[in-house]
């Protein structure tokens, strides 16, 4: 059974407080982000904070892209106040206290290094890098500088994940025995999928999702690790993974990137009862638990992926841990990317999918 988290919140006046001073750092009442990469992930974010989070509490400053144009056009339409053609920039503006990273996987690594290293706070992309060798490499940087560093695997602040840890911790199902799970998109044809210089393959893309539930629901390292999958060129295609956990807990993960859509959905079933969180699973507003079923309903919005709307939530704690004078978030911690990149480490290997100039 794991342990609930709870999120307490402290109030700050961000309009008449212009910064305030926590374990020895100034951190600014209203958060003031930075971008690198004007994508598409990147422009469904900064919507949802836009249309969903208090104006007062978070600023635009920065944004960058290898293609001023393009970092011109993003901070025109969401009111950046500066566009820069390189990434440097954004880690040498001074006004820039935390800064998101849109840009593809195999640059996640050394973006997130420059930048904590310039002194900035860090909400990176999942994954947060191709191996676990990598991610260790960013995480001891974030303890070194002091800086706050999440990954950006959203489903875990969504309040339907929050809804199914408080079921866990109450012991509703009791201690959990089986985690089912499918995460099935048609995305095989997506270049950056496909391709194996640009980071392509289901695991790193979907497949983080489906590992990452199980992780959350034992909230322990399985003692064994099965995968079978099927290689489109050198990328995985798909795979289905069976991991065991010592009390005799069992994860049955599934996902593919070329079957068509799934159902997925995902259960969590114990002695005592059930768990469904309904599609995506990954970013969901309905769950049923033995207490009933629970809705969280998202404003509808321009956003390119469904329910992009609850990116919100993760916006909303990272601004939460800066002013906690956090290094790291409790819903999705550092040992949880730990966690998560030890198991995709070994899918890949037991698949044979090896990443040139990474593995």
């Amino acid at each position: 059974m794991i342990v609930m988290e709870t999120y307490p919140r402290k109030k700050v006046d961000s309009v008449s407080i212009t910064s305030i001073h926590h374990y020895g750092r100034s951190v600014m009442a209203t958060t003031r982000w930075g971008c690198l990469g004007p994508g598409k992930i990147s422009e469904d974010f900064f919507m949802a904070i836009k249309e969903n989070l208090p104006a007062q509490e978070h600023k635009f400053v920065a944004v960058a892209s290898r293609d001023l144009a393009r970092a011109h056009t993003f901070a025109d339409r969401f009111g950046f106040e500066r566009a820069y053609g390189s990434y440097e920039e954004v880690g040498q503006d001074s006004g820039v206290e935390v800064v998101y990273i849109g840009t593809l996987h195999v640059t996640h690594v050394d973006l997130a290094l420059k930048m904590m290293h310039a002194g900035k706070h860090v909400l990176c992309e999942k994954p947060m890098a191709m191996n676990l060798k990598q991610a260790q490499l960013v995480l001891d940087a974030a303890k070194t500088e002091n800086r706050l560093f999440v990954e950006a695997v959203w489903s875990r602040w969504f309040p339907a994940y929050q809804k199914v840890r408080e079921e866990l911790a109450a012991g509703a199902i009791g201690d959990p025995r089986l985690v089912l799970v499918n995460f099935c998109v048609p995305i095989s044809e997506v270049e950056r999928v496909k391709n194996i210089a640009m980071g392509g393959g289901g695991c790193l893309d979907i497949g983080i999702y489906v590992v990452q539930l199980a992780c959350m629901v034992f909230n322990e390292r399985p003692v064994s690790i099965s995968a079978v999958g099927n290689l489109m060129g050198a990328v995985d295609e798909s795979a289905v993974i069976v991991l065991k956990y010592k009390g005799g807990g069992l994860a049955n993960l599934t996902y593919h990137t070329a079957a068509g859509r799934g159902t997925n959905s995902a259960t969590i079933m114990g002695p005592k009862g059930q768990i469904q969180i309904e599609s995506p699973f990954h970013a969901p507003t309905r769950v049923m638990t033995p207490s009933g079923t629970n809705e969280f309903p998202l404003k509808e919005g321009s956003y390119h992926f469904g329910n992009s709307a609850g990116l919100q939530y993760e916006a909303a704690e990272i601004r939460r841990c800066l002013l906690e004078g956090a290094i790291e978030s409790p819903a999705f911690a550092h040992k949880d990317s730990v966690m998560v990149h030890t198991i995709m480490d070994e899918v890949r290997r037991q698949i044979g999918v090896v990443y040139p100039g990474f593995d």
